[in-house]
């Protein structure tokens, strides 16, 4: 089976809306106040820098339909590494992939994931739709405890695996919202919670490029020692500015970036 773009995203965004039901209805909510389709701008994934799980991994099958590395970025709170792909084709979604710096915790830390990374074969790691396959390894709600005490990133991956961490909505296809803030109001208005760590917009025209983002309900996941209620994905919203006369800008600020991240920690 060879998969297209157009699969994996379709894929992508059907196990993405199961975790996170509030997207689904902010897309309706939007789509039904613009007159133009809603675009993407871009999906985030999540990794850990194990020596079969890193951005190459995971960015192979992307690289096999035509997307190319463009920018790369480094969180160095976060401890976070992390490139940006894009494809010729402008109307597919950019693709934003960070790895965990596994070195730069504590041992227990590292063993909770060493331990788990040998659980994964080399066959579900090489399969076309490695970028949705989820969890392969039995996971315990202790050790996400733990390692969400170190890094609430981590602790999100652990949980979940290989997914989407979110869809972005491209402000500049919005043709009802004259400025985020405008979009952000909307949105509170309709009951749904935003990001406020920085800000509830991060970045800048100057930076040519705003961002906000919903903060991640709280969704039940099975452990083998229960089920527990915990972050789950979010919505993203960015608004691009332009760097000359019609080329927006397409890189992403590394500053707002981080703040991002923390749409997954716990309210």
């Amino acid at each position: 089976m060879n998969l297209t773009c157009e699969d994996i995203f379709t894929e992508l965004w059907n196990q993405y809306s199961k975790l996170n039901p509030e997207a689904s209805k902010i897309q309706k909510l939007l789509s039904s106040q613009s007159q133009q389709k809603l675009l993407n701008d871009h999906v985030a994934f999540r990794t850990f820098n194990l020596s079969r799980f890193g951005i190459d991994h995971l960015a192979h099958s992307f690289k096999q339909l035509g997307y190319e590395a463009k920018g790369e970025y480094h969180f160095d709170v976060k401890k976070l590494y992390a490139q940006h792909f894009e494809h010729s084709n402008k109307n597919l979604p950019k693709i934003f992939i960070s790895e965990l710096l596994l070195e730069e915790f504590s041992d227990d830390f590292q063993k909770i994931i060493q331990s788990m990374g040998k659980e994964v074969s080399d066959a579900s790691l090489a399969q076309e739709g490695v970028s949705f396959s989820g969890t392969h390894w039995k996971k315990s709600y202790s050790n996400y405890k733990k390692l969400y005490s170190e890094s609430p990133y981590g602790a999100w991956l652990y949980a979940f695996g290989f997914c989407a961490n979110h869809f972005t909505v491209f402000f500049n296809s919005l043709d009802n919202f004259k400025s985020l803030q405008e979009l952000n109001d909307f949105l509170k208005n309709n009951n749904f919670v935003l990001n406020s760590s920085g800000g509830e917009i991060k970045g800048s025209p100057e930076q040519m490029l705003e961002q906000s983002s919903t903060m991640a309900a709280e969704i039940e996941v099975v452990f083998e020692d229960g089920t527990y209620k915990i972050p789950s994905c979010y919505y993203e919203f960015a608004r691009r500015y332009e760097m000359a006369p019609g080329q927006l800008y397409q890189g992403f600020v590394a500053q707002s970036a981080d703040k991002i991240f923390e749409s997954t920690n716990k309210i």
